[in-house]
């Protein structure tokens, strides 16, 4: 009877992915080559300037200026076909490709360029997370852009700038479409550009230079992607790039649904998770994909308190009993020492991973080796605690000095397994050192705007995604930067805060994040992004967990693939192909 039961289990399942999967939305002779993958939660914008969150659509359907290759590292041309930077390194002359095309057919030219970074990026009406890598030098001074012709762009900074080409990729906008909406104004004084192309835009209005248009968006459900007819890339052969007609994301509620569309045949591919690893290792021959593992992923999974000390609308954004806590780098200290990150690896990531300890990824030639992290110490927690007159009672739960139960809330995104089981654990964690933790998985746009707008959390457990050049990471350390999260400034055009303090290891890490952009001594910039990362290993505004392998599935019927950390699978995904189609 139970084997009867599994068998009638299997088969329900097997009939609901068939039923769900985007590959029987087409009937059989009107089948396109396609890619079906997955994602854990609806986009919250299609606006690439306002977007904060990773995953999101822009690496389908926009190119900047030039791109960086994740296999070499090297800048490589994208809509400038080439470049030229001037002998004193303060200006940068781009050449952009003729013909080029948005996907309505409208020409895209330098005046687009102009207006993507004089009237987007570096409009300070505009919240921006690319903003901040564009500031230059002491005065944190932003470059001047100015049109040279049609296919010609200037670039001009006051002062030597070692991430200069590199902050110029970012995407490029069509100005013929959106400009309207960045002069004029909604009642409140904001720029009606804050609400445009929200993710409930009808696609077709959404303008695009990328491989991949917006098709269709079904919420809660899946974004489909289709060729945009206008792109510029073309083959060796003068083929029309993309080669694959269409890209299906569908929307899922865990990695656990995610991984069984992937074994049921309905996703074409999917972050491998340590829990899976084994299990797909053993059936890749059978079904026909290839794991491939990158080594050390890029980013950073940490947790994080609140630090902001300011007061909103009269009432504080953290409970000042919990907010000296938090401020008391003995007690973050400790939690660090308080949280056995072998167990993470061991039983969490399988033994995929290894401690976390810096803001840097450990692939960048930045990263410092000479970190020590914070080995899982119970006893070195307490005695941190116990010094800064923290005592535990009866039943071993820690009051502050003023007699206060030590608890608080933490936060991460529902769906995301890893993340649900690291916050499990790390409740367990503290626990051990008398702390109280009330652990909560919520909606990841919830998330993103408790973070980004209301400020109303007490300690977050999170991801950032990563690169080579720190700078890009630069409005994370800046004290006023838009992904400052520990101690965030309200974003413009949100209620002001009194009282915010900006500590003075807050204001040395940005420092040197200036310092370290403004110097051209390749050994000089890595002995100052030492220093930041010394820093932020002793006063932990976040707390490092576990840095995973870049480990993901594909379909060995999708060629081409040139797996990076970096990029991913499907960096170069204008160049794959499908066979046995």
């Amino acid at each position: 009877m139970t084997n009867l039961l599994s068998s009638l289990t299997a088969i329900l399942l097997a009939i609901c992915l068939w039923g769900c999967s985007p590959t029987n939305f087409i009937s059989s002779e009107n089948q396109v080559p396609q890619i079906v993958q997955a994602i854990l939660s609806d986009p919250k914008t299609f606006n690439a300037v306002l977007s904060q969150e990773y995953p999101n659509i822009f690496g389908l359907t926009y190119e900047g200026l030039i791109t960086e290759n994740p296999i070499t590292g090297k800048k490589e041309p994208a809509l400038a076909e080439s470049w030229e930077v001037s002998p004193d390194k303060l200006k940068i002359v781009f050449n952009l490709r003729p013909g080029l095309q948005w996907s309505n057919g409208h020409p895209l030219t330098a005046e687009d360029v102009i207006f993507s970074y004089n009237e987007l990026y570096l409009n300070e009406d505009i919240p921006s997370n690319a903003r901040d890598s564009l500031r230059v030098g002491q005065s944190r001074s932003l470059p001047t852009v100015r049109k040279l012709g049609d296919l010609q762009v200037e670039f001009t900074i006051s002062e030597p700038f070692a991430p200069f080409l590199g902050s110029t990729g970012l995407p490029i906008l069509p100005a013929h479409v959106l400009r309207e909406s960045v002069q004029k104004e909604d009642p409140d004084g904001d720029p009606l550009f804050l609400s445009k192309w929200g993710i409930d835009t009808p696609p077709e209005e959404i303008i695009v230079n990328g491989p991949y248009e917006v098709e269709s968006y079904s919420t809660s459900q899946r974004i489909i992607f289709r060729r945009n007819p206008y792109y510029w890339k073309k083959s060796a052969t003068g083929e029309q790039l993309p080669h694959i007609q269409r890209i299906v994301w569908e929307i899922v509620e865990s990695t656990d649904t995610s991984f069984l569309q992937f074994r049921s045949g309905s996703l074409d591919s999917i972050g491998v998770s340590p829990e899976y690893f084994s299990l797909l290792k053993r059936e890749e021959q059978r079904g026909k994909f290839t794991i491939y593992n990158g080594g050390p992923a890029y980013g950073t999974t940490f947790i994080s308190f609140n630090l902001n000390t300011g007061i909103r609308e009269g009432e504080p954004l953290v409970d000042p009993i919990k907010s000296r806590w938090f401020n008391n780098v003995k007690f973050r200290q400790a939690v660090a020492y308080g949280i056995d990150r072998q167990r993470m690896i061991n039983n969490i990531y399988r033994g995929l991973g290894a401690p976390q300890n810096s803001s840097i990824s450990v692939q960048s030639p930045y990263y410092y080796q000479g970190l020590k992290g914070y080995d899982y110490n119970q006893e070195k927690a307490k005695q941190l605690l116990l010094s800064e007159g923290f005592t535990y009672n009866e039943d071993n739960q820690l009051l502050d000095p003023e007699g206060n139960e030590v608890r608080f809330s933490l936060i991460t995104n529902a769906g995301n397994k890893i993340r649900e089981a690291l916050g499990s654990q790390i409740q367990q964690d503290l626990a051990k050192i008398g702390i109280k933790v009330d652990f909560q998985p919520i909606a990841f746009n919830t998330l993103v705007d408790k973070l980004s707008n209301s400020l109303d959390w007490e300690c977050h457990l999170i991801g950032l995604t990563g690169g080579n050049e720190p700078n890009d990471g630069a409005n994370v350390w800046f004290p006023d930067g838009n992904l400052h999260m520990f101690n965030q400034k309200p974003q413009p055009g949100s209620t002001p805060i009194e009282g915010r303090q900006v500590a003075e290891w807050e204001e040395k890490i940005g420092q040197l994040y200036i310092d370290a952009a403004r110097e051209l001594d390749e050994e000089k910039r890595k002995e100052i992004y030492a220093e930041t990362q010394r820093l932020t290993e002793e006063y932990l505004p976040f707390i490092y967990l576990v840095n995973q392998l870049s480990l993901s599935a594909v379909r060995d019927r999708i060629q081409g693939i040139q797996y990076s950390p970096l990029g991913g699978p499907f960096w170069n995904v204008e160049q794959l192909r499908i066979t046995n189609f």
